[in-house]
């Protein structure tokens, strides 16, 4: 029958759980780069899914990332950011299960979009 949920709820939860993943982008509130707004000392956004398109106030302004997803088989649980709207351009940056960057030079002020993956 369709739309009717298929295994078991403890399954249903974990299923719950991955959609509910955090990733966290402190972002800089200048236009240019700016390593004063590194190490998550800016806003923050927070996504539980794929976004193809970031806001204004986040686009092209962010400058520490943290990936607070859960991991397990068959969990897309890395993250890729991307310097185009719609998981285009070049990959910016990409995190591990856990993993927190407080700064990176070639990936500062360059994201618009993320995906989460398999693998970096």
């Amino acid at each position: 029958m369709p739309g009717q949920r298929k295994g078991t709820p403890s399954a249903w939860a974990l299923a719950a759980a991955a959609r509910a993943t955090t990733l966290c982008y402190s972002t800089a509130e200048a236009a240019t780069p700016s390593p004063a707004h590194a190490d998550f000392s800016g806003q923050r956004a927070n996504w539980s899914g794929d976004d193809g398109w970031w806001e204004s106030w986040i686009a092209d302004e962010d400058s520490s990332w943290a990936n607070h997803g859960i991991s397990g088989p068959g969990i897309k649980d890395h993250v890729k950011v991307y310097s185009s709207a719609g998981q285009g351009g070049q990959t910016t940056i990409c995190l591990t299960p856990g993993q927190e960057v407080g700064h990176n030079g070639v990936a500062n002020d360059r994201g618009d979009s993320h995906t989460w993956a398999m693998s970096c």
